[in-house]
C-alpha cells in the first residue's frame, strides 16, 4: 500500500481528511501535537479515532509553544466568544497559532520523507474557518513547492512529495456529509476552542460556531450535542 502521513488533532476537518485518505487506500501514519494548547481533549479524540480507524501508527509529539504566546490557544489571551456565526469578524483572530501549520507541515515532511510516503494530508479549509493564513490554498501550494525544494528525495526526484488539501475549497457541511459517509464518527471529535474539563463545547467560540453552521448546512444533527445532551 502507498503510505501516506497524516496530520490529526482529533477535530472535525483531520477526522474526515483521515478517513479520505484510508477510502482512497493509503496506509496511513497519523501525526498529532502536543504543543501547549489549551486544553488536551483534542489529542484523547485523536488517539482514540486513530486506534479505531487502524492506522499503520499514530505518533504524538511533544514541543512547547507557550513560551512564544501571541494566541489564545497557547497563552492566557481569552479565547473570542460570539452568540452567532454572523459576529464573527474578519481579520485574523487571536485564536491564530503563530506558523503552527507550518511546523507541524515541516515535521510531517520529515516523516514522510523518512517513510518513504508521497503525500501529507491536512485538514485546511478555506471556506468555512476563521481566516487563518496557513489555510489558504496558496500557502499549501507554496510548502509543497518548498518540501521538493528542501527534501533530497525532492531533488533526487524519486519521490515528489505532495500536500492534500482536499477539504481546502469545501463548505463546513459539505465535509460534514464526506466525514458521514465515509462513517466518522463526529460524536468522537472536539472543535471547541474552550471546551469544559468533560470536553463539552462551549458553543460560542468560533470553532463551535462554524461547526454547529455545517451541521446545520447538512441538515444532521451533531452527535457530539446528543453525547452531551444539549440542544442546537
Amino acid at each position: 500500500m502507498r503510505k501516506a502521513v497524516c496530520l490529526l488533532s482529533g477535530g472535525l476537518d483531520s477526522t474526515t481528511v483521515l478517513a479520505i485518505a484510508q477510502n482512497e487506500g493509503f496506509e496511513v501514519y497519523a501525526l498529532s501535537f502536543r504543543y501547549g494548547q489549551r486544553h488536551l481533549i483534542e489529542l484523547e479524540r485523536a488517539q482514540s479515532f486513530a486506534l479505531k480507524r487502524g492506522v499503520a501508527r499514530h505518533v504524538t509529539i511533544d514541543m512547547d509553544m507557550r513560551p512564544f504566546g501571541g494566541s489564545a490557544l497557547t497563552s492566557d489571551i481569552p479565547v473570542p466568544k460570539h452568540h452567532d456565526v454572523q459576529e464573527i469578524g474578519g481579520g485574523i483572530p487571536v485564536t491564530y497559532v503563530p506558523a503552527r501549520n507550518t511546523i507541524f507541515l515541516s515535521l510531517a515532511l520529515g516523516w514522510a520523507e523518512a517513510l518513504g510516503a508521497q503525500d501529507i494530508f491536512v485538514g485546511v479549509n478555506a471556506m468555512d474557518y476563521s481566516g487563518y493564513p496557513d489555510c489558504r490554498p496558496e500557502y499549501i501550494a507554496a510548502f509543497e513547492h518548498m518540501a521538493n525544494l528542501a527534501t533530497r528525495a525532492g531533488v533526487e526526484g524519486h519521490q515528489k512529495i505532495r500536500v492534500r488539501a482536499p477539504l481546502i475549497n469545501m463548505s463546513k457541511a459539505d465535509i460534514v456529509r464526506r466525514g458521514t459517509e465515509l462513517g466518522v464518527d463526529f460524536g468522537e471529535t472536539t472543535s471547541c476552542y474552550d471546551p469544559t474539563p468533560e470536553g463539552a463545547p462551549c458553543r460560542e467560540c468560533d470553532s463551535c460556531l462554524l461547526r454547529a453552521k455545517g451541521f446545520a448546512e447538512a441538515g444532521l444533527e451533531d452527535p457530539l450535542y446528543k453525547k452531551f445532551g444539549l440542544h442546537s
